[in-house]
C-alpha cells in the first residue's frame, strides 16, 4: 500500500487561533494507494459491505474510493487509525484469508485497545485444518491462550461462555495427536450441571454420562472425519470420560484437557493436576461465574488461582465478553450479567456495614449481658426442666 498524505489543513498557519479554535482538533487528508494486484472488491467487501463496517467505526471520517484510491479525511488520530486498519486487511488477503465484517470489526477492536500487537497476526494464524475448514484465533486474547498452549505444560483458560476456551484446546490437542507430539487426547468434564443428579436421570450409568459428555463429541467431529472417531476411541487414542475415571492414574505423553473446571471440588481439582505424567500437556478450561456446585461448597477451579499462580511453566489465561464469538447478543448478555454481579456484590457489602454493631432485629447496639452468678444460673437450669416438660 501507498500511502500519500496530501497534508494537513494549513490555511490558518501563522495566524492567531480564534476564539473556541484552540482546543479544535487538528484535520488531514491521506490518501492511500492499493497495490494493483489486490481486487478492490476484496477489500471493500460485496457491495461495500466491508467499507460500511470501516464508516460506522469512524463516524467522523470521510472515506472516498476512486479505483485503486482510498481518500481518508478527518481527525489526525482517526486517520492515521484507518490507514493502519487498512495495511491489516491487506495484510490479511496477502496471507491468503478472504476478510469478512467481523474479521474487520475485531481487527478494529484490536488497534483501538492495543499496542505492538497486529491484527493480521491473530487472523491469519491457523491452528488445525480439516475437510477445507481452518481453525484460528479470532482476539488477541485467544492467540495468546494458543501461544500459551505451545509454552506452557499446564495452562488454565478462564473467561465467559463462547470465548473459545475449550474449542482452541481441542483443537490444539487434534494437532498434537497429529504431529505425533502425544499419543493420545484424553478428554474429560465432572459429571455435574445445573443442580441436577445422575441418579435421578433414566438408563445406564453410560447412558446418563453421555449427555454431559456431548460437546465434547461435537467439537471432536468438527475437527477429525467422524468415520475414524469410532475407531480411535475404541484404540484408546482418544478417551472421554468423566473426571471421576481420572483417579489413580498416571498420564503419560497424552494432551489432556479438563473441561468446566469450575464443577470441581478444590480435591477433584488436585487429584486431576496430580495425574500429569511425563510427556503431557494439560489444559483446564471453565467459566467462574457459572458453577453449579451445590451452594456452600468451593470451586475447584477459584481456589487454584490462588495456589499455582506464580508457578513456573503453569500459565493462567483470562478472556473476557470481548473475546466472545459467538452472536453479538452473547457478548452483551455477559457484559450486563456481569454489572448485575457487581452492583448486587456492592448492595450487599452496603447492608453488611449498614448492620455492623447492630443487634438482632436492628435494634441498635447489641450488650453483652454479665456473667451469671451461681444463683442465675440454678435458675435457668429449673426453667429450662419446667420447659422440657
Amino acid at each position: 500500500m501507498t500511502d500519500q498524505p496530501t497534508g494537513p489543513d494549513t490555511s490558518d498557519a501563522g495566524k492567531f487561533p480564534t476564539q473556541g479554535s484552540v482546543n479544535a482538533p487538528r484535520e488531514t487528508q491521506h490518501k492511500i494507494v492499493v497495490p494493483g494486484d489486490v481486487p478492490m472488491v476484496s477489500l471493500l467487501g460485496t457491495g461495500d459491505e466491508l467499507l460500511r463496517v470501516v464508516e460506522r467505526a469512524f463516524p467522523r471520517v470521510d472515506i472516498h474510493v476512486r479505483g485503486n484510491e482510498v481518500t481518508v479525511t478527518g481527525r489526525v488520530g482517526d486517520v492515521a487509525l484507518v490507514e493502519r486498519l487498512v495495511d491489516e486487511m491487506l495484510a490479511v488477503l496477502a496471507g491468503g484469508q478472504a476478510l469478512s465484517p467481523d474479521a474487520v470489526e475485531r481487527s478494529i477492536g484490536m488497534l483501538r485497545h492495543t499496542e505492538g500487537e497486529r491484527p493480521a497476526d491473530v487472523l491469519t494464524l491457523s491452528v488445525l485444518s480439516n475437510r477445507g475448514r481452518t481453525i484460528r484465533p479470532k482476539t488477541l486474547n485467544q492467540k495468546r491462550y494458543v501461544d500459551a498452549i505451545d509454552k506452557h505444560t499446564v495452562v488454565f483458560g478462564i473467561g465467559p461462555a463462547g470465548t473459545g476456551k475449550t474449542y482452541l484446546a481441542m483443537a490444539k490437542a487434534v494437532q498434537a495427536l497429529q504431529s505425533k507430539v502425544v499419543n493420545r487426547i484424553i478428554l474429560t468434564r465432572p459429571a455435574v450441571e445445573a443442580g441436577e443428579r445422575l441418579g435421578f436421570l433414566p438408563g445406564t450409568l453410560t447412558e446418563k454420562i453421555d449427555p454431559y459428555l456431548r460437546p465434547l463429541y461435537d467439537a471432536l467431529h468438527d475437527m477429525i472425519d467422524p468415520d475414524s472417531i469410532p475407531r480411535l476411541m475404541a484404540a484408546g487414542t482418544i478417551e472421554v470420560a468423566p473426571l471421576a475415571y481420572m483417579r489413580g492414574r498416571t498420564l503419560n505423553d497424552a494432551f489432556i484437557i479438563l473441561d468446566e473446571a469450575q464443577n470441581t471440588s478444590p480435591e477433584q481439582m488436585k487429584m486431576f493436576l496430580t495425574r500429569l505424567g511425563f510427556g503431557s500437556k494439560m489444559v483446564v478450561t471453565g467459566d467462574v461465574t457459572q458453577v453449579d456446585l451445590p451452594s456452600g461448597n468451593q470451586s475447584g477451579l477459584r481456589v487454584v488461582t490462588q495456589i499455582l499462580e506464580g508457578i513456573e511453566d503453569v500459565n493462567f489465561t483470562y478472556l473476557g465478553s470481548a473475546d466472545v464469538v459467538r452472536h453479538r447478543l452473547v457478548s452483551e448478555i455477559v457484559d450486563a450479567y456481569g454489572r448485575w454481579d457487581a452492583e448486587r456484590r456492592s448492595a450487599d457489602g452496603g447492608e453488611g456495614r449498614a448492620r455492623e454493631g447492630r443487634g438482632p432485629e436492628g435494634r441498635g447496639p447489641e450488650r453483652r449481658r454479665p456473667d451469671a452468678g451461681p444463683r442465675d444460673r440454678d435458675r435457668a437450669r429449673r426453667a429450662g426442666g419446667r420447659d422440657a416438660r
